[in-house]
């Protein structure tokens, strides 16, 4: 996740009709590797001419030993407060920090779940088409890994979640086939990983009282939630032991970065 942040806005420049960006030509990397794998080892960042960037994102990154600040989202795929804090606020906070922070997405909420005859079944707060989009989520997360942030940012951001599902699915993950997406969501694999969000979701410390339920390196409590909801980005920052970026502090570093 860390590498693919420093492409999300290249990204989402080619969604977007319109970007208030210099109109410049934008040169297109011969290599045949996704931006999340640019800077993965020297000999692609030197095939897909991005060698000069990798170094300075490289030169940006804080301290691995230490901690990521953990982000934890319980939430359900359709509940407006839910898709108006991953929309405004985690989203755009990982992209700007996420060398300092991880995410870690539980669509669930307040679903309940039942077995029968060696299935699980599921019953949503907002009815069956929630059930259908935080499967789909889940199944996102299981099959397309890095890119799966991008998706469900592009599915809660839309006007119709499920609606949406497909299309952002095709548009940051064309190698993924929709096929492979439904047949997680309609079989075992699907029914086991909803499972394991419920448990997720029931093990809880607090056990939660409403969605969002956000959570901070595991922990929840009223003030954490408040600060989350009012300025997540100010959190991040302020909890992070390590060095700060300079996306914390302010500080200008003139870097060569390439335009849309």
């Amino acid at each position: 996740m860390r590498v693919l942040a420093f492409f999300v806005f290249l990204v989402l420049c080619t969604t977007l009709e319109k970007c208030f960006c210099k109109k410049k030509p934008r040169p297109k990397p011969s290599c045949g590797y996704p931006p999340s794998q640019w800077c993965k080892t020297l000999e692609i960042a030197m095939e897909c001419k991005v060698l000069k960037q990798c170094m300075e994102l490289n030169a940006t990154r804080p301290d691995p030993a230490v901690p990521n600040v953990t982000v934890g989202l319980y939430y359900e795929s359709l509940c407006p407060g839910c898709r108006g804090f991953l929309v405004e606020q985690l989203f755009p906070t990982w992209v700007m920090l996420a060398d300092i922070m991880d995410v870690q997405l539980v669509p669930y909420g307040n679903a309940e779940e039942t077995e029968h005859l060696g299935k699980y079944e599921f019953h949503c707060q907002h009815g069956d088409p929630e059930c259908l989009g935080n499967m789909i989520e889940t199944c996102i997360m299981k099959l397309v890994e890095d890119m799966a942030f991008l998706i469900i940012f592009c599915m809660e951001a839309s006007a119709d979640v499920l609606t949406a599902a497909q299309p952002c699915v095709q548009l940051y993950a064309p190698s993924v086939k929709w096929e492979t997406i439904m047949t997680c969501v309609k079989g075992d694999q699907g029914n086991q990983l909803m499972h394991d969000n419920a448990q997720k979701t029931k093990a809880l410390n607090p056990p939660h009282s409403y969605v969002p339920w956000v959570t901070i390196n595991g922990e929840h409590t009223e003030e954490l939630e408040d600060k989350a909801l009012s300025s997540l980005f100010t959190l991040v920052c302020s909890l992070y032991t390590g060095g700060k970026p300079p996306a914390c502090t302010g500080a200008q570093k003139k870097l060569d970065r390439s335009f849309c």
